[in-house]
């Protein structure tokens, strides 16, 4: 994932938190803004201590990255999203990590519900 999907600074970590709309299931808690004037989502990612070791908090890293990269034509273009990894993600699969993150996206309506 390029650098400009990326929310990197504290400054804009706190912007989407004080102006916030979220959503969390029992392994993540997604918080998102709207911004009109972006050509492209950017994305910001918590794992906390919490969850584990190092090595442990750059694994759900990866994974939650690469499911993001996955759904990246479904996303819409004018979003700041947070992801925030509860503890009870840290052992596992990828394709349990990006069916709960379709699923906590869908609960926030940024992702469109597929009969």
């Amino acid at each position: 994932m390029r650098k400009t999907f990326r929310i990197k600074k504290p400054a804009e970590f706190q912007n989407v938190f004080n102006k916030h709309q979220s959503v969390a299931n029992k392994y993540f808690v997604v918080y998102h803004i709207e911004k009109c004037e972006q050509k492209h989502f950017r994305l910001g990612l918590s794992v906390s201590k919490k969850v584990g070791k190092a090595h442990d908090r750059v694994w759900v890293k990866r994974r939650i990255r690469q499911s993001i990269l996955e759904l990246k034509p479904e996303l819409p273009t004018d979003i700041d999203l947070l992801i925030i990894a509860r503890p009870a993600v840290a052992k596992q699969s990828q394709k349990f990590v990006k069916e709960q993150i379709i699923h906590v996206l869908k609960l926030a309506g940024i992702l469109k519900v597929e009969d």
